[in-house]
């Protein structure tokens, strides 16, 4: 089975943690659970939730996504906190949604990469010298980046892609497509994430795991 962990703050945004995790955990032969410094969290808006995964657990995923919230630029900046966090993209695909790509940042795995993030963080991303573009999702070897709440479904998708291959990742979408859109939507879908993967543009067939 394959793990996905999606790394859940205090004052997450739902949409970042909750879309990807319903979408990934549709497919066949993969599990994604959230995963955080505590065991019960509490959203942006007031959802309660529990995180069923520590951030060990997460170092151990297949696949880490790191989600944002109103506290993610203080997790950015401390220094315990991304000590704990171990992600490593030679094992590992890594991911950010919106100011969690923040984190990824101060631990150095944006150096150099096109970054995609919200409108707000983009300037405390470009403070640091690095470059934000206006994609939804940009793709660089294992690590993917994502702006704005709803690329969420990109970048699950992408995940969903290198993970379980192309059959099983429009199975997998088959479920959460609105209805009378189906496969306009689902197109839609594989080709924003197929488009910012330069490894697609090799192989179109390939399904890939974290291994470089």
């Amino acid at each position: 089975m394959t793990a996905v962990a999606i790394v859940t703050l205090p004052e997450f945004n739902e949409i970042d943690s909750f879309v990807a995790l319903h979408m990934l955990n549709r497919a066949e032969g993969v599990t994604a659970y959230l995963a955080g410094p505590d065991p019960e969290v509490v959203s942006m808006n007031g959802v309660v939730t529990g995180v069923s995964a520590t951030l060990v657990d997460a170092a151990g995923a297949d696949a880490v996504i790191v989600g944002s919230g109103r506290l993610t630029r203080q997790f950015a900046e401390d220094t315990a906190f991304l000590d704990d966090l171990r992600l490593d993209p030679f094992r590992q695909l890594v991911a950010s949604q919106c100011s969690g790509a923040l984190i990824l940042a101060r631990k150095g795995l944006l150096d150099g990469l096109p970054i995609c993030t919200d409108n707000k963080t983009r300037r405390w991303i470009e403070d640091l010298g690095l470059t934000v573009t206006g994609a939804s999702l940009s793709v660089s070897g294992n690590i993917a980046t994502a702006g704005g709440c709803l690329s969420a479904q990109y970048l699950a998708t992408w995940l969903l892609l290198r993970l379980a291959g192309d059959a099983e990742t429009r199975r997998a979408l088959a479920y959460v497509a609105p209805v009378g859109a189906g496969e306009a939507y689902i197109e839609e879908l594989v080709g924003v994430a197929r488009g910012a993967d330069p490894t697609f543009h090799e192989d179109p067939n390939v399904a890939l795991s974290a291994q470089a």
